[in-house]
């Protein structure tokens, strides 16, 4: 029987999602100054990458850099406005003709789980680039809806978001997954019109295999 709390479930989520996105944000430091132009960080809530920091800081290179989140929803006003711009976004609706390949790179961390129309909302993140997207996403987690404001609908494989960017004519430069056993697993993927650009500036790249293989295992007494 399981007899944990709402509270104790409620803090193994917290525990999850932090060790993971430590992962993430130290990911992130390497490969955000690599890249210039104008920055977009899509559906970015209030910026904050729960270290202390803002995800801004990272992208240091970056000649503008931009903050969405959905009609209603604008959660980066305590943000000092001198560093950032703001934009609304719906993923799930058409994308103005104004912000179509507004941007050089579009950033999402763990916004595609919560959008039930994965496809349209990815397709549409492609849309606003002109040459990258950036891929935070949950392949192994908790799960973290609330009732409210959004929904946690989708897990995804690296075969998944390898599909994703081709389908939508972007190839994959970079792909990386947390490696911790007793936490949730995220995915980095990093992809770009314009590849060959990219070659010499990026690490090699080498595909997943086998994520999350000790998933079900038993410890041998």
């Amino acid at each position: 029987m399981d007899r944990r709390t709402k509270e104790d479930i409620k803090a193994g989520v917290y525990k999850q999602s932090l060790i993971v996105r430590h992962w993430s944000n130290k990911e992130l430091r390497r490969l955000a100054p690599l890249f210039s132009g104008d920055v977009l960080n899509l559906s970015g809530w209030k910026d904050e990458d729960k270290q202390g920091g803002t995800y801004r800081e990272y992208f240091k290179n970056a000649a503008s850099y931009t903050i969405s989140n959905c009609p209603g929803e604008d959660r980066s006003s305590d943000i000092d406005e001198a560093f950032h711009e703001k934009v609304s976004i719906d993923l799930m609706a058409d994308i103005p003709d104004g912000l179509i390949a507004g941007f050089d790179v579009v950033f999402n961390h763990t916004v595609l789980e919560h959008i039930f129309d994965c496809f349209k909302a990815f397709a549409n993140m492609c849309l606003l680039t002109r040459d990258v997207i950036i891929s935070v996403v949950p392949f192994s987690q908790l799960q973290h809806d609330a009732n409210v404001s959004y929904g946690d609908y989708w897990r995804f494989c690296p075969a998944a978001m390898r599909k994703l960017y081709s389908t939508n004519g972007l190839s994959i430069i970079y792909e990386s997954a947390a490696p911790f056993k007793d936490a949730a697993i995220y995915l980095l993927f990093v992809g770009a019109r314009h590849p060959a650009v990219w070659k010499t500036i990026f690490p090699d790249y080498k595909p997943l295999t086998n994520v999350g293989e000790w998933i079900g295992l038993r410890k041998r007494k």
